[in-house]
C-alpha cells in the first residue's frame, strides 16, 4: 500500500494540458472527430457533393467557432440531420468550447 500511496496523490494532478484535452475530444469524442465536419478550427467546411434528381447539392457541416456557448451547448444535445449524437458530459462540452475559442485567437480573426 505504500508503494501506492506517491501515484494515488499523484493522480489528482493531470497529465495533459486542458488544451490537449479538449483537441482529443475534437478529433475523436465517439469515434467521428467533428474536424471531418466542421473543420480544424470549427470554421465549417463541406462534407460530401452529391447529385440529387438531376440537381447538385452538398452536404456542408456548418461553422461552430462563432457561436454562443448557449447555442453550442444546445446545439449538442439536439437531434440534426447528419450530426451524430455523442451523449457529451458537460464538463466535455466545455472543453470544446474551450477548443474552439483557443483556435480563434490562435488565427486571430474570427473565422467563418
Amino acid at each position: 500500500m505504500f508503494i501506492l500511496l506517491p501515484f494515488l496523490l499523484l493522480a489528482k494532478s493531470s497529465f495533459i494540458t486542458p488544451m490537449e484535452y479538449a483537441t482529443s475530444l475534437y478529433k475523436n469524442p465517439r469515434g467521428i472527430g467533428c474536424h471531418k465536419c466542421h473543420g480544424e478550427s470549427g470554421e465549417g467546411r463541406v462534407v460530401a457533393k452529391y447529385e440529387h434528381k438531376n440537381e447538385k447539392k452538398s452536404f456542408v457541416g456548418p461553422p461552430i467557432n462563432s457561436i454562443s456557448f448557449n447555442d453550442f451547448f444546445a446545439s449538442l444535445n439536439m437531434r440534426k440531420n447528419g450530426m451524430p449524437r455523442y451523449f457529451l458530459t458537460q464538463k466535455e462540452i466545455k472543453a470544446l468550447y474551450f477548443y474552439l475559442q483557443e483556435k480563434k485567437k490562435e488565427g486571430g480573426v474570427d473565422v467563418k
